[in-house]
């Protein structure tokens, strides 16, 4: 029997999404009405990337960014001019019923563009995603997350992090829209380039699975036009149903797994002692990273 949440009708809210834990489509959907107004200051009027799992964790699963037929009202659509030149319809939520909406249509994940949809050219997100290599712990992720903020620190920036609920933590940067696709990205590569640069051990900034061989991907790849990064307060599709979850530094310390907090955890703890606050990325640190990586 259908349920409504939020205004949607949720159909088979008794569907058991993660069988680890017992968490339904219906719980699922009250989760995402629960945390929407945290989650909606980060992951509103964003274009958006779905991750849809209709059938739970032993079903099949599919990214989806343009909006097919079927899809309901509240989430909402907007045309983005790609690449090649031709405009095409992508998703973008603007409330709760939105997020309850993707729920309604086995939506788990939710990643969102670093920019929103009234001034899509000017990005406001800078997000390094650490990715480690298998073998690694999270203590090494943990480390490496401390010694990046310093040096985000030292170049006059001050990121927040979020542990993204998988293997790793994004350090993210909120920026004033003052600047562009190509300087968002060459600034994410130089400063990524220049981490490896100086410890090729730790860190790589190789895409490949071979190239990180007991070290971490800096992804710096976030920071183009039409990419995305898991939005925080987002399920993710794992065992256990972790939550991509902000934390603040001195915290961070003190835990032991990119997975720690799960849906209930995450409603308690909301945005507490993270400190989130428009920066710009200034020609002096262009600089300062250009000249360093020429050594």
């Amino acid at each position: 029997m259908a349920e409504r949440i939020e205004g949607v009708e949720i159909s088979h809210p008794e569907r058991v999404i993660f069988a680890d834990t017992g968490l339904t489509k219906a719980g699922l959907a009250r989760y995402y009405q629960s945390i929407a107004e945290p989650m909606l200051e980060e992951s509103a009027n964003r274009p958006l990337s779905l991750l849809r799992l209709p059938d739970g964790m032993a079903g099949e699963r599919f990214f989806q960014k343009h909006p097919g037929k079927g899809f309901p009202k509240a989430i909402r659509q907007m045309q983005i001019t790609e690449s090649d030149g031709e405009d095409a319809a992508y998703a973008y939520v603007a409330d709760a019923a939105g997020l309850v909406a993707a729920a309604q249509m086995g939506t788990v994940e939710f990643h969102i563009w670093p920019a929103r949809r009234d001034r899509l050219e000017r990005p406001d997100r800078l997000v390094l995603d650490l990715d480690p290599d298998e073998g690694l712990g999270f203590d090494a992720v943990r480390s490496a997350a401390l010694s990046l903020r310093d040096r985000l620190l030292d170049l006059g920036l001050s990121p927040w992090a979020m542990l993204s609920g998988g293997k790793g933590v994004h350090l993210v940067v909120t920026l004033r829209r003052s600047l562009g696709w190509d300087d968002l990205k060459r600034f994410a590569r130089d400063f990524a380039a220049l981490c490896a640069q100086d410890e090729p051990d730790r860190y790589t900034v190789e895409l490949s699975k071979a190239s990180r061989k007991g070290r971490i991907f800096i992804d710096w790849l976030r920071n183009e036009r039409g990419s995305t990064a898991i939005a925080p307060f987002s399920v993710r599709a794992r065992p256990g149903a972790p939550v991509a979850a902000p934390v603040g530094w001195d915290e961070l310390a003190g835990i032991d797994t990119a997975g720690a907090f799960g849906i209930q955890a995450a409603q308690e703890r909301g945005w507490a002692g993270v400190a989130r606050k428009p920066q710009s990325l200034t020609r002096a640190m262009f600089e300062a990273l250009e000249t360093a990586l020429a050594g």
